[in-house]
């Protein structure tokens, strides 16, 4: 039986209260090596709170933080847990009067780097958000896309072992996303476990292989992904034909299978079988005369999960 990769980040019971109000409330969040973990949930849920007490910036008020395999130590400077850990804020400030190399170097240097280490580190970080033509350029210069590239650029510069990434892709448009997104899949190939916040699903879910939601304070479900998804009892499949929906319906309905209408050519099925299964109901179809044009399982959502949760909106 293979074994499950070692836990990065361990929290037991992690509380954070600022006066009266409970920004995270009895936390206990497991992220194993090598996950790309989507922290959801809305605006004001406690996401960047639970980040900020990861990344020791913030004293949790009751609780444990093992990161690593180390325990948090309250009062304490935490030196060998701080060297693990890759921060970007989601207001993290550029000095825009440096160059993209000067500004690297100047951060290089903080994280104890220098010679021909940091050299070859500036140029391997700017490979990998691609940004080696911007190299000498001014960073008040740069796209805004650009500049989240330099700023993750910097936080991996020191060679994390966890990063922690609050609302990295907001503001952003849809191609500075995607180039985004690309860049944490080549972050996640090399090994580095992510924790990645936002209150857009859709961000995620091309490349999180984990996640958890947060409401009012609490994770109100965590896991790896496929697992959260729904079981295959609540699976279904989307069937569109040419002509004779009717016919389709009653075919079904025939043999005790509820059917969903989607439009005037689709509807869905609840399906339990695998995808043999899948084929040889495919094949039935056809052989009793419908002209199928597609077929395919309805799979869930982030955006389903969240809602599946049980989270409220509230007023």
């Amino acid at each position: 039986m293979p074994q499950s990769p070692p836990l990065v980040v361990e929290t037991q019971e992690l509380t954070k209260q600022f006066d009266s109000h409970l920004a995270v409330n009895a936390v206990n969040l497991k992220i194993a090596s090598g996950d790309v973990y989507g922290l959801i949930g809305p605006n004001g849920a406690g996401k960047t709170t639970l980040i900020r007490l990861l990344a020791t910036a913030e004293e949790p008020t009751a609780g444990e933080i093992c990161v690593g395999g180390q325990r948090l130590q309250r009062g304490q400077p935490n030196t060998q847990i701080k060297r693990q850990l890759g921060l970007l804020p989601d207001d993290f400030p550029l000095y825009e009067d440096l160059t993209v190399d000067g500004y690297l170097d100047y951060f290089g240097r903080l994280y104890h780097l220098s010679g021909q280490t940091l050299r070859q580190r500036i140029t391997d970080v700017l490979g990998l958000v691609t940004l080696e033509s911007k190299r000498h350029a001014l960073i008040n210069t740069l796209s805004r896309g650009m500049k989240q590239r330099l700023s993750l650029a910097r936080t991996v510069l020191h060679q994390p072992t966890l990063l922690l990434l609050d609302e990295p892709v907001s503001g952003l448009d849809p191609i500075a996303r995607i180039e985004y997104r690309q860049t944490i899949k080549a972050l996640q190939q090399q090994g580095i476990t992510i924790l990645i916040s936002s209150h857009i699903l859709s961000d995620l879910e091309d490349f999180c292989t984990a996640i958890g939601i947060m409401e009012q304070g609490r994770l109100v479900e965590s896991g790896q992904l496929k697992t959260l998804y729904q079981p295959a009892t609540q699976q279904q499949i989307a069937i569109t034909v040419i002509d004779n929906l009717e016919g389709l319906t009653n075919y079904f309905r025939d043999r005790n299978i509820a059917v969903q209408p989607i439009d005037d050519h689709s509807l869905a099925i609840q399906f339990t079988g695998d995808r043999q299964a899948a084929a040889s109901l495919l094949h039935q179809l056809v052989t009793a005369g419908f002209t199928i044009s597609d077929f395919h399982r309805i799979q869930e959502t982030l955006e389903d999960i969240f809602i599946r949760s049980g989270y409220q909106r509230t007023a």
